[in-house]
């Protein structure tokens, strides 16, 4: 008989461990990557929606490093695609 080693949990899929709001955010990067029109309001107030989350969980401090890091991206991908729709700057 072996003796069984303790072994840590193999690590959590990456869908689990993020939130159904960043879930939105990815998708809603997807969509204005493909073309898709209004996407990128929507990935505006996606981005809205996981910030105002990010002050009410206890959690917040993973989601905040999160918004730190995929907002910029999402920034530039509005503006390139306002920018290739003709569309005036959302800020000047």
């Amino acid at each position: 008989m072996t003796a069984h080693k303790h072994t840590a949990s193999p690590q959590p899929h990456r869908k689990q461990q993020s939130g159904p709001l960043q879930d939105e955010v990815y998708r809603q990067m997807f969509r204005l990557e493909s073309g898709h029109p209004r996407a990128a309001i929507g990935l505006a107030l996606a981005l809205l929606r996981a910030w105002q989350a990010a002050e009410s969980e206890s959690a917040a401090g993973e989601q905040r490093l999160w918004l730190r890091k995929i907002c910029p991206i999402c920034i530039a991908m509005i503006e390139a695609a306002q920018g290739a729709a003709g569309d005036s700057p959302l800020c000047t």
